[in-house]
């Protein structure tokens, strides 16, 4: 479909000609941060910038000589996959002082650089402050050292800093996500599930410690992703007495049958009095007071390694262009900055500013004032802590509120992993609000076939590492059996509706709403929540689902690639799936690093095959021995992946041969992503509340019943730009093309020319959302989530 027109940069006009760009990896390395290096480097070829690495950190810095080294095109093939930083990191105490920056500066002279892309946390960022503050000082420092040339302080009078942060503790204020935090999460997951096995085979109690000294994302995260029992984190310590607490929950979660209890640490947790809480002393505890059989699992540096999730390798590729943009835009009087994602929009804030907020944090905690501190962290870490205690915590029968409403959730379309942690987000906070709570099974059909049955608190646990849906779904509309839909729900007394799934839960959705006119039974509160791997519902930015979808593409390209390792010149062509929608073939080929993606969206001819092919040919010729091609299944009826091979094959006779793959329900299966599991329990938290909310508003004192009929009591919630926003879905019906099911506009086109750069296409470059500089601000955008940035 034709996106709306906006500023763009051609590469005629992108120009960094006579620029020299040096890029470096400092501090802890992070996953992802060889995909931000990759970005840098090509995206400043592209704009015709000369490149340079410096190896091993600051310190290579200092050191000089071979550690400077300049960087082609191929330097950075095959890096993509790989987790760390193949540039080497250290942490440098020479360049904290001022003799250490002064030959970091004339190293850097020696090679006209004076442009800075550091990619680190914020010690590493604060130092290439410091070293901007005082670079003309040591500039002329170097020449009345006779080191450097008078001429050479006015032609490198200025050094420009841009910022990306590589920390998989995502403990820097002013991002919503830290390349190597999702990385990170989907390490924690990994153990988390295969722990689970062993501990309810032997009825364990298991204690995991993972990282974060002085933030508790990690262990806040992934205790909400697996529905961990219990979690300790330094910005928000337990009150007094929590050894009692602890230990009855573990006792009462056993008592209801559960075989297993899952503690999550993080290795900074301490008490209300800073004293530090390890995972050896919850153990101990746990011994004592319940006698459970308890192992402690440390996770350390595993959680640094293995490749990048499709989330990190995305984001640092979006965040590597944007910084070489921010540098070819920088004046003498541009404050250094830090480039950093917000729900899905790229932005530039004042790198000073967030260094001040993360240090904020840190001096809250120090003084006790933990609620500050939770709050300094920003929106998102509050949400979901908020979140894991409404989960987490069962209140008792006597302090629940009585609300005498009964809330239906059902599955519908095609399974999308994330669906039951949507569904135990649903349930649990339901019954929080007072509300009994009714599942239907096999979606509209169960529903008219009256398989719905009340769940309870406990009957979703441990749903939310489970793939597929446990409640069933099926792609029946409601439309042709809406009287004994209406019926079910007259004999159950439903009160309200919430349906999960892709396009034909809203276009189930549509036919409920359209029903209130000859059926009173639906005019109840109604939500709809986005969840689908082909990410083609309109309204939204972001699907349950999808992100899982592309880690299973990204894993298998991955693996596909490495198989023609020291083999001849090879191409892949990739079929993926979506329907009519390119999301996962476009973003899954800028995370796998592909050569080309064909979508329905941008239409496609023989020349443009034809240009594809000569444009790999001539790349196997002189670089790369690997390519790789996605093709959404739907993208041309004519141009089948069948005929892309053969055409592939034929014209890259004698300089490649070529292999094909369709990856087909792979993608739809396996167990859920970090990411996805997150945004499914918060979204439908959300949602959960807005139905509360609507029950409340829309109840009929006088004739005992509710009664909702307009139009924004029937809606969908889904991720716009940075916000979680409900959306009536009548008003989203002229934003639908119907006929190929998906919206008429899409964001995640704008990424398209980024793939076509990164795989050397000269292409004009979507920069509508670029060149903002923000502000930090303690108090977020409404409703801005951090977990859902992509």
């Amino acid at each position: 479909m034709a996106q709306p027109e906006s500023k763009k940069i051609f590469f005629e006009n992108l120009s960094g000609a006579g620029k020299a760009i040096a890029v470096l990896t400092s501090g802890g390395d992070a996953q992802g941060m060889n995909a931000a290096v990759r970005a840098v480097v090509r995206m400043g070829l592209y704009v015709g910038a000369k490149v340079y690495f410096i190896h091993e950190g600051y310190q290579g810095m200092v050191d000089g000589g071979e550690n400077i080294v300049e960087a082609s095109w191929e330097s950075v093939s095959s890096m993509l996959q790989v987790g760390g930083t193949v540039i080497g990191s250290a942490r440098c105490k020479e360049f904290r002082s001022h003799e250490g920056r002064l030959k970091a500066a004339h190293n850097l002279v020696q090679q006209g650089i004076t442009n800075l892309c550091v990619i680190g946390g914020d010690g590493s960022l604060t130092g290439a402050n410091l070293f901007r503050e005082e670079w003309s000082g040591l500039l002329t420092e170097l020449v009345e050292q006779g080191l450097i040339e008078a001429d050479a302080v006015q032609k490198y009078s200025a050094l420009h800093i841009v910022g990306m942060v590589g920390s998989i503790d995502n403990d820097f204020c002013g991002t919503d996500m830290t390349i190597g935090t999702d990385s990170a999460l989907h390490r924690i997951i990994e153990v988390v599930d295969a722990i689970m096995t062993t501990a309810q085979s032997h009825q364990r109690t298991f204690v995991l410690e993972v990282m974060g000294r002085h933030c508790g994302y990690l262990a806040l995260v992934s205790a909400l992703a697996c529905g961990a029992d219990w979690v300790l984190i330094p910005e928000m310590p337990p009150e007094d007495g929590w050894e009692d607490k602890m230990c009855e929950k573990l006792s009462a979660t056993r008592s209801r049958g559960t075989r297993l209890n899952i503690i999550i640490v993080a290795e900074g947790a301490i008490d209300r009095h800073g004293k530090p809480i390890t995972s050896g002393i919850v153990k101990d505890l746990v011994v004592k007071c319940l006698g459970f059989d308890t192992r402690v699992t440390i996770l350390g540096h595993v959680q640094r390694g293995g490749t990048p999730s499709a989330f990190d390798r995305i984001l640092a590729s979006r965040m590597g262009v944007e910084a070489v943009l921010a540098l070819l835009e920088t004046t003498a009087n541009t404050p250094a900055c830090v480039v950093s994602l917000c729900g899905n929009q790229s932005v530039r804030l004042p790198l000073m500013e967030c260094v001040q907020m993360t240090q904020e944090v840190q001096r809250a905690m120090d003084g006790k004032r933990f609620e500050e501190a939770v709050r300094l962290r920003g929106r998102s870490f509050e949400n979901n802590l908020r979140t894991y205690k409404l989960l987490a915590h069962r209140k008792p029968e006597s302090e629940l509120p009585v609300s005498n409403f009964n809330v239906a959730v059902l599955n519908v379309g095609a399974p999308a992993a994330g669906m039951n942690a949507a569904v135990r987000s649903a349930v649990r906070v339901g019954i929080s609000e007072g509300h009994k709570m009714f599942a239907v099974n096999d979606g509209f059909e169960g529903f008219y076939k009256g398989q719905i049955k009340e769940i309870k608190w406990a009957d979703v646990g441990g749903w939310t590492g489970q793939g597929g849906t446990l409640l069933g779904t099926k792609r029946t509309l409601p439309g042709k059996h809406v009287d004994k839909i209406a019926e079910q729900m007259r004999m159950h007394n439903i009160n309200a509706l919430l349906i999960i799934g892709g396009f034909e839960a809203f276009e189930s959705l549509l036919q409920l709403y359209e029903a209130r006119a000859t059926h009173e039974d639906f005019c109840i509160p109604m939500c709809m929540l986005p969840a689908t791997i082909s990410n083609n519902v309109p309204g939204t930015d972001l699907s349950i689902g999808a992100d899982t979808a592309l880690n299973a593409i990204v894993e298998t390209c991955d693996r596909i690639k490495q198989s023609a390792s020291g083999t001849k010149r090879r191409v892949f062509i990739i079929e993926t799936m979506g329907g009519y929608c390119g999301y996962l073939a476009s973003v899954g080929g800028l995370a796998a690093g592909a050569d080309a993606a064909y979508i329905y969206e941008e239409p496609f001819d023989i020349r443009d095959l034809q240009a594809n092919v000569e444009h790999l040919t001539e790349k196997m010729k002189t670089s790369i021995q690997r390519g790789l091609v996605l093709r959404n299944e739907n993208c041309n009826d004519n141009y089948t992946t069948d005929f892309i091979y053969q055409l592939y094959s034929e014209e890259g006779r004698g300089v490649f041969d070529s292999r094909k793959n369709v990856l087909g329900h792979m993608q739809q299966g396996g167990a859920p992503s970090p990411f996805d599991r997150n945004f499914g329990t918060k979204i439908t938290a959300k949602a959960m509340q807005w139905v509360s909310k609507k029950l409340v508003e829309t109840y009929r004192q006088d004739e005992g019943r509710v009664f909702a009929n307009t139009e924004d009591s029937c809606c969908l919630l889904g991720m716009r730009r940075r916000a979680l926003v409900f959306q009536p879905v009548v008003q989203l019906k002229d934003e639908t093309d119907f006929v190929h099911r998906i919206p008429k506009e899409q964001w995640w086109l704008k990424l398209r020319p980024l793939m076509k750069i990164l795989a050397k296409y000269k292409t004009s470059y979507d920069v509508s959302d670029s060149g903002q500089l923000m502000h930090v601000v303690r108090n977020r955008p409404k409703d801005s989530d951090a977990s859902v940035a992509m």
